[in-house]
């Protein structure tokens, strides 16, 4: 049972749940035989319910908002390490001015203003493109007539949040390299001695760490990235059991419309004969719920001859069927029958049980013939077919139980119609609404649409993770090539003398730029295997969201190890080159 409930101001959730679960335990010891589930009570705030879309966004959102927090670092990084690259080339701009008598604050100020400056345009054009993409993640929903609504809009939080967040990078990304800056000494730069003004070995470390840090937190957002793609192309590649294709569904419910439960069988009855002979139509039958769509229902059950253990859940979800269900839906059946028309409320109840039903309840037996009582009625229902395993509320889940019963035999009011037809299953909409009011001129039609239309708004968490991941991936993989290539710049410029002397004491140009090129990979290897180690140990809290693959993917690990080399090398490869083309003569007369 879900209850709804409003907390009383001031009263923590944690306290309200221990309440809730002191007095459901007297009530679960007075009926043992009836309560075998778990005795304690689960509060959840309604945004992230355990059901429905609230439970995968509200694990999602903060996932995202996780992995853009983690983007920011490495721009603050990537900016801070060009900043450094670009003091090296004003480091006599600025020694003129403190030999002027410029203070050393004065100088702060004003590369701190110009770091600011450079945040608030980076928030301007990011609150530009908020504007523009705010409507974004409904593109990713397909077109239903369900009122889904995931717009985002924009507003004054947002507006201030990015000001601030602006205003503390400008800080962050700008406060190191200004201090560095104004941090030499005026005679040393004007003398034009490289290795004390530039800062010497500890700058070069500086800038190394910040590039190895830049590697790892890219490396860790690429593998997630590359885990949501390789899970959306196994979502779409996955066989859920049924086939979705030409499937057209359409909704009704007879409990507004006063139908009874005789006349309800009648009813649909009448609507099962009416719609098989549409043209187009191949096959047709009722369902009370939808393969991974919204709504559903269980029912506890005592299967014969099973012993159930103390809290152990009994719990499985449940269909109630039309005839020719497996038919239509093209369910495989390892065994038995199907459900018919004769199978009616004045016969045998029966019902179909999956594979994993089976497995759990009757393993190495014969399930056919065993019986199944339930809470639905008195009666005791008895297997007479056994269906391969399908997905039915979510493909992230594991097949568990699950039980099919007839409509005829248990009576649903609100039921979907599953026609299979040839061709557009769209194009039979018209036909199949003339066809319920012919019946019916008042009863409504809902949720008419197809079947692969339900399974893509099933992953539209998927789809989202995958597409934004991707994204950030992208980013991130664009930021730490940028960043590699800052600081072998810089450092390259740093050993200018270095690199001079030793061409001029005869070293081949082959050996100099493999020495550059071998700087710029040795900081990125060290990236990659402090972020892998980081990787694994943080994509195990991202298997809930995948599908098809594991947080530990191999592929994508080595993958995503190989494309960052590959990117460093590419990026090491002009400084290298720069590095080579260095006049011996003219560097040391220089210096």
């Amino acid at each position: 049972m879900l209850a709804l409930g409003r907390l009383k101001p001031g009263i923590p959730l944690e306290q309200a749940q221990q309440e809730l679960t002191v007095l459901m335990q007297p009530m679960a010891q007075q009926y043992p035989e009836e309560h075998k589930g778990h005795e304690a009570v689960t509060l959840t705030p309604l945004w992230r319910g355990p059901f429905g879309a609230n439970a995968f966004f509200s694990t999602l959102l903060p996932m995202l908002m996780a992995i853009s927090g983690v983007v920011l670092l490495l721009t603050c990084a990537n900016v801070a390490n060009l900043l450094l690259v670009r003091s090296v080339a004003r480091r006599r701009e600025i020694a003129i001015r403190l030999s002027m008598g410029a203070s050393r604050w004065r100088l702060l100020r004003q590369l701190l203003i110009e770091s600011l400056i450079l945040s608030l345009a980076g928030g301007l054009l990011a609150m530009v493109v908020t504007f523009w993409t705010s409507g974004s993640l409904m593109r990713f929903v397909p077109p239903l007539d369900l009122p889904i609504d995931l717009a985002v809009h924009t507003d004054r939080t947002v507006l201030l949040a990015t000001l601030v967040i602006s205003i503390l990078t400008g800080v962050i990304f700008g406060v190191l390299p200004a201090l560095r800056a104004t941090g030499i000494q005026p005679a040393a730069v004007l003398k034009e001695e490289t290795k004390t003004a530039s800062g010497g070995h500890g700058k070069a470390r500086l800038t190394g760490a910040l590039v190895v840090a830049q590697v790892s937190l890219s490396l860790m957002l690429l593998v997630s990235a590359g885990l949501f793609i390789r899970s959306f192309v196994s979502a779409q590649r996955f066989n859920p059991g049924f086939n979705s294709e030409h499937v057209l569904l359409a909704s009704y419910d007879l409990f507004p419309a006063g139908y009874t439960e005789a006349t309800g069988i009648q009813f649909d009855r009448q609507i099962l004969a009416r719609i098989s002979a549409l043209p187009g139509v191949e096959a047709v039958t009722l369902g009370s719920r939808v393969p991974l769509g919204f709504g559903g229902g269980s029912t506890s059950v005592k299967p014969e001859g099973y012993a159930w253990q103390p809290h152990e859940s009994m719990e499985v979800p449940e269909v109630m069927v039309g005839p020719d269900y497996l038919h239509t839906l093209q369910i495989p059946l390892a065994a038995g029958r199907d459900l018919t028309a004769q199978d009616t409320e004045t016969s045998q109840p029966v019902a179909l049980v999956n594979r994993s039903f089976a497995d759990r309840y009757w393993p190495n037996q014969n399930p056919l013939g065993k019986r199944i009582v339930t809470d639905i009625s008195d009666k005791s229902f008895v297997v007479v077919g056994i269906t391969r395993n399908t997905s039915v509320a979510n493909l992230n889940a594991d097949p568990g139980p699950f039980m099919y019963l007839s409509l005829y035999q248990v009576y649903r009011p609100a039921m979907t119609v599953h026609m299979r037809v040839a061709g557009n299953p769209l194009a039979l909409v018209a036909a199949i609404e003339k066809t319920f009011h012919e019946l019916n001129s008042d009863l409504p039609l809902h949720d008419v649409t197809t079947l692969k239309t339900t399974i893509q708004l099933a992953t539209v968490g998927t789809r989202i993770a995958g597409t934004f991941v991707g994204a950030f991936g992208l980013l991130a993989l664009t930021l730490a090539g940028v960043g590699i290539y800052g600081v072998i710049s810089y450092t390259t410029r740093q050993r200018t003398r270095e690199l001079a002397i030793r061409l001029a004491f005869g070293a081949e140009p082959g050996e100099v730029f493999r020495l550059v090129l071998g700087q710029g990979l040795r900081l990125a290897l060290i990236g990659i295997a402090i972020g892998l180690v980081v990787s694994v140990l943080l994509t195990r809290f991202l298997k809930d969201l995948l599908f098809g693959v594991t947080s530990t993917d191999v592929v994508t690990f080595s993958t995503v190890s190989v494309l960052l080399c590959l990117v460093a090398l590419v990026a090491c490869f002009v400084p290298a080159w720069r590095a080579t083309q260095v006049d011996p003569m003219t560097a040391l007369r220089y210096e």
